[in-house]
């Protein structure tokens, strides 16, 4: 049996989660890029223009794939077409495209009469007239992903400034201006199947410093139930259920308020961190859902009886420049806590600042009894290794 995964440029995700998830299930796997030649060598790759559904049909012509999925926020949409007309287990393509388009899912969500929240879509050569009493608000791309070109902005001229910056990098871009949803920004981790979905717990993400929303530090928090109602109803409201989805959202006066939807598991090595926070299989769980199987057949624990706290922090570059120094893969143990380093930027390699994930050097992550154990254990982890850019 063969599983076919669209993907772009080579991920954490697919080549330590879903690739051994894949082979220990005894699959065989074709990874469907646009990008064959980024992909390291052994990795089976098949080029294919895979933002279109109909190149993606073709591409599995030569035998009925068994799964067909992905975990890119920007494939959602084509690859469920394409799966759907191949009769195979999928997302609603339709869900798929309303988690993308921001706008979109803001408007389900109020049809609902769950939440409304102010926006104003602002399209390519155009820049609106925002009411004051919208500031402070957000601008960011209506359909991006993992915080770029997204900034918080205080009055219209700083509204006007940020439009002109983003326009001369990506003139074509649709923007959105909401309005600022302040509180502490937290996560919701589900998989589901046709019928049904779980939540696998949550974060708490701590942020740097504005106007950019770079995330800087995450713990593990499961939501409270009256929480979940609620994420639960928006959700719904989207048409969200099959497969991964990691929804981000803040807490107003006992009121949520999603900020967004990425239809895929939570990423930047977290999904990794979370399978082994759990104790379960999740990338071998996520291609048993696509292969047809229900939820009841998955092994999921409840949020709640997971005796054990995870903090994850990101290494962020301060500065552009070149990275000339950095550690190795590293992993330890200290008093019961287990401890990690991630490389995320080659050694040599030249970058830009960009006040998103772009900057990450590194992720450090530790796992252990409770939060005063993990939390020491990783400081003092952090504090022996160092990271040296070159102006």
């Amino acid at each position: 049996m063969r599983l076919y995964l669209t993907a772009l440029n080579p991920t954490d995700a697919v080549l330590e989660g879903f690739l051994p998830a894949a082979a220990t299930l005894g699959l065989s796997v074709t990874v469907l890029t646009d990008r064959p030649d980024q992909w390291p060598a052994g990795v089976p790759v098949s080029g294919c223009a895979v933002r279109d559904p109909a190149a993606v049909l073709a591409a599995t012509a030569p035998g009925r794939p068994a799964a067909l999925f992905s975990n890119s926020d920007h494939l959602q949409e084509a690859t469920a077409l394409a799966a759907r007309r191949l009769g195979l287990p999928a997302k609603d393509p339709g869900a798929a495209r309303r988690c993308k388009d921001k706008a979109a899912a803001r408007q389900e969500v109020a049809a609902a009469g769950l939440d409304r929240v102010r926006a104003v879509v602002v399209d390519p050569g155009t820049t609106p007239a925002v009411p004051d009493e919208m500031f402070p608000a957000v601008v960011k791309p209506r359909d991006g992903v993992a915080s770029e070109d997204v900034y918080l902005v205080t009055d219209q001229r700083e509204l006007t400034a940020r439009i002109t910056e983003i326009r001369h990098r990506r003139p074509d871009v649709a923007l959105m201006v909401e309005e600022y949803l302040a509180g502490e920004l937290r996560t919701h981790e589900t998989l589901g199947d046709a019928t049904t979905r779980a939540v696998l717990g949550g974060w708490r993400t701590g942020l740097g410093p504005p106007p950019t929303f770079t995330e800087v530090s995450l713990d593990w928090s499961p939501p409270q139930e009256r929480v979940n109602a609620q994420v639960r109803a928006q959700l719904d409201a989207l048409g969200v259920g099959f497969g991964a989805c990691h929804t981000e959202y803040v807490v107003q006066d006992g009121r949520v308020r999603l900020i967004e939807v990425n239809y895929r598991l939570i990423g930047d090595r977290m999904d990794l961190i979370l399978a082994e926070l759990l104790g379960v299989p999740l990338f071998e769980h996520v291609i048993r859902l696509h292969l047809g199987e229900p939820l009841t057949a998955l092994e999921l624990p409840a949020p709640a009886t997971n005796n054990r706290y995870a903090r994850v922090e990101y290494v962020c570059a301060d500065r552009p420049g070149r990275l000339v120094a950095a550690p190795d893969r590293l992993d330890a143990v200290h008093d019961g806590v287990h401890l990690s380093c991630r490389p995320l930027r080659e050694i040599g390699r030249s970058a830009d600042r960009t006040g998103t994930n772009r900057d990450y050097l590194a992720v450090l992550h530790a796992i252990g009894p409770d939060e005063s154990s993990v939390r020491a254990a990783l400081a003092a982890f952090r504090d022996d290794l160092r990271w040296t850019i070159a102006g």
